[in-house]
């Protein structure tokens, strides 16, 4: 009817007090409702995100991060404390390898400027997930490397294994493993710094740990991309701690590559040299009209002072050919090398052809009785005599009146404009011993003439890191101190200084096992090596051709359980070679080239140097022709 409201039962009546509080509690529930819905709405968003996409926090360098103290003095209780129990590392002896407060040391080629470490001073942090910027702006980097190591509370002495983020300018992201060794029983072949003792948590007994060990590590990146900042790892081992002393970012290096290198192959007694000059003969493999020498402390516990360095081509023996060429760093004559550290001379304006000898000479004014040497040279090195000063610019010769058997602290020199380098690593075939001295006749020797040879192949560099005696798996040479060993540390724990730390690299042919087997490790444990070699490899961009065992049957050690070790090897590896899904590039069958076709597990009588390990010149000249170089440059 007209002038009234029907209500829910059809019929017309005012409206009363209880129904308008009916009104007003369904108003009130439908309100709750929403609310719960759209709390719990929120609560599925927020809780997606935290998951899928974690708060980071704001990235900033390192050195405002740093948090924890884990250096102390000498003598002093409860100042430092690295490992939760109040030991530390001892100020005193990272001063007197060279690593001083706030410095800086280049490692794996990457400039890391250390802690400004000292009494009340925070000096690493605990990686936990922190943001950590590398440059003031985003910036490219070859690869990125850490200055670590690790603790243990549960003592097993295991490494410490973490993940971390690069975040890149253009928000994309890549996550990278870390794996750091325990800092008291890490293997010292795999440190860049040993240091003879720790600071105890009572101020005494230095000996109560014995020697403890710092960790360069390098984590390859996309090279095309500019970085924005690093995730630092996280750990989730809660018995676990891994230390962060520096970070940094391998500088870009297109323009540079390897025409000469040599690795440290272990740390020995020299001279003692004082306030005089080695003169020390190379040959390049690629060239270029400008150069810089690489200078290594590898192995050391304390710097060496270089007081001037020079480059040559060489004339008669110890003579040049023409003006010796000085050599700076960072525009002074000399420089220090940090203990385990690096130094490049800046780049000078000289020509250096492929496949020409050169004199680089070397004034050590202080006093040096240990060094880190490159055994096996094979080439006739020279040295003045004691208190005779600088001769690094004589072209006489004259004053070289010694001779040196090793090539100490040199280990590497670079061009510009270089087509890029190969890597031949392996033992002493590869490091050429029993060669013919100064007649360049190792199998990398007659490879890189090959490539200069050839009219439709670039020129690559062709750096030989074979050491004499050198294994896959384990260390010849311990990793610290000074010893009469010098066969190097094992393949695995030099891999990332003396391979993938070179400049130019695109291609490495892995020649070793034999040594592995000869002292008793299984065909097995050799297998794995290779394939670890190449997998590290392959992470940073490297192409890697493995080649099958020599014979080795009648010399030292060479048993028949190490033949039948030998054929099981070589048996993996030439089924890699017919895998297409092998972690080989290519697998060369050196076996088969040199071993005698009536006798097979024996050297050719013809290839044989004598000792029935060893191929001689024209052994080794026959693995090198039996390289196809196309395959090795890729074309």
């Amino acid at each position: 009817m007209d002038g009234g409201r029907t209500t829910g039962y059809g019929t017309d009546r005012p409206a009363t007090v209880w129904d308008h509080v009916l009104r007003v509690v369904s108003v009130v529930a439908v309100v709750a409702l929403l609310l719960v819905a759209i709390n719990a709405s929120v609560s599925r968003d927020v809780a997606i995100q935290s998951a899928d996409d974690p708060e980071e926090s704001v990235a900033v360098p390192l050195t405002q991060l740093l948090d924890r103290t884990g250096v102390s003095q000498d003598g002093t209780v409860g100042s430092g404390d690295l490992d939760g129990a109040g030991n530390s590392l001892s100020a005193r002896t990272l001063t007197a390898a060279g690593w001083n407060p706030g410095g800086e040391v280049v490692l794996l080629d990457t400039p890391l400027e250390l802690p400004a470490y000292g009494p009340g001073r925070p000096d690493h942090v605990t990686s936990d997930g922190q943001s950590v910027t590398l440059s003031a702006e985003p910036a490219p980097w070859e690869s990125l490397t850490f200055l670590a190591t690790g603790t243990r509370t549960d003592g097993t002495g295991a490494d410490v294994r973490g993940n971390g983020r690069v975040v890149y300018a253009d928000g994309t992201t890549q996550d990278f493993p870390l794996s750091v060794p325990d800092w008291a029983a890490g293997p010292a072949g795999d440190a860049v710094l040993s240091l003879p003792y720790a600071n105890s948590a009572t101020g005494f007994g230095q000996d109560a740990i014995g020697s403890v060990r710092l960790y360069a590590r390098s984590v390859p990146i996309d090279q095309g991309r500019e970085v924005d900042h690093v995730v630092l790892p996280t750990v989730a081992d809660e018995d676990a701690s891994l230390h962060v002393f520096s970070v940094g970012g391998r500088p870009p290096t297109q323009a540079w590559t390897g025409t000469w290198a040599r690795a440290a192959s272990g740390y020995t007694s020299v001279g003692p040299w004082e306030d005089q000059t080695l003169r020390l003969t190379v040959r390049t493999t690629t060239g270029g009209h400008k150069a810089r020498l690489r200078f290594d402390n590898t192995f050391a516990s304390r710097p060496v002072a270089l007081g001037a360095v020079s480059v040559a081509l060489r004339g008669e023996g110890a003579a040049t050919h023409g003006a010796a060429v000085p050599l700076t760093f960072d525009g002074a004559p000399g420089a220090v090398i940090p203990a385990g550290g690096r130094l490049v001379t800046d780049p000078v304006d000289v020509l250096l052809p492929p496949q020409t000898e050169l004199l680089v000479s070397v004034h050590l004014p202080e006093r040096v009785t240990a060094a880190p040497i490159h055994y096996a040279s094979v080439d006739t090195n020279y040295t003045s005599v004691p208190g005779s000063g600088d001769q690094t610019l004589d072209r006489t010769g004259e004053p070289y009146t010694g001779l040196v058997d090793h090539w100490p602290f040199l280990t590497g020199i670079e061009v510009t404009d270089g087509p890029g380098a190969v890597v031949t690593y392996g033992d002493s075939i590869t490091d050429g011993l029993r060669s013919s001295r100064d007649g360049h006749a190792r199998w990398p020797d007659v490879l890189g003439a090959r490539l200069h040879e050839s009219a439709d192949l670039p020129t690559l560099g062709v750096l030989n890191l074979g050491v004499a005696g050198n294994r896959i798996t384990s260390d010849g040479y311990p990793g610290e101190g000074v010893s009469t060993y010098a066969s190097g540390v094992s393949m695995l724990h030099r891999a990332q200084r003396d391979v993938f730390a070179q400049n130019g690299v695109e291609a490495v042919v892995v020649f070793a096992g034999i040594n592995d087997l000869r002292w008793g490790a299984s065909p097995d444990v050799v297998i794995a090596g290779l394939g670890r070699l190449a997998r590290t490899a392959e992470e940073h961009g490297v192409r890697v051709f493995a080649a099958t065992l020599a014979p080795c049957a009648g010399g030292s050690r060479c048993t028949p359980h190490v033949e039948e070790g030998r054929q099981r090897v070589n048996g993996h590896l030439r089924a890699e070679a017919g895998d297409p899904g092998s972690v080989f590039a290519g697998v060369w069958d050196f076996d088969a080239v040199l071993r005698d076709p009536a006798v097979p597990e024996r050297i050719r009588p013809e290839f044989d140097s004598g000792d029935h390990l060893h191929p001689n010149d024209a052994g080794l000249r026959a693995v090198a022709e039996s390289v196809d170089l196309y395959e090795l440059v890729g074309g």
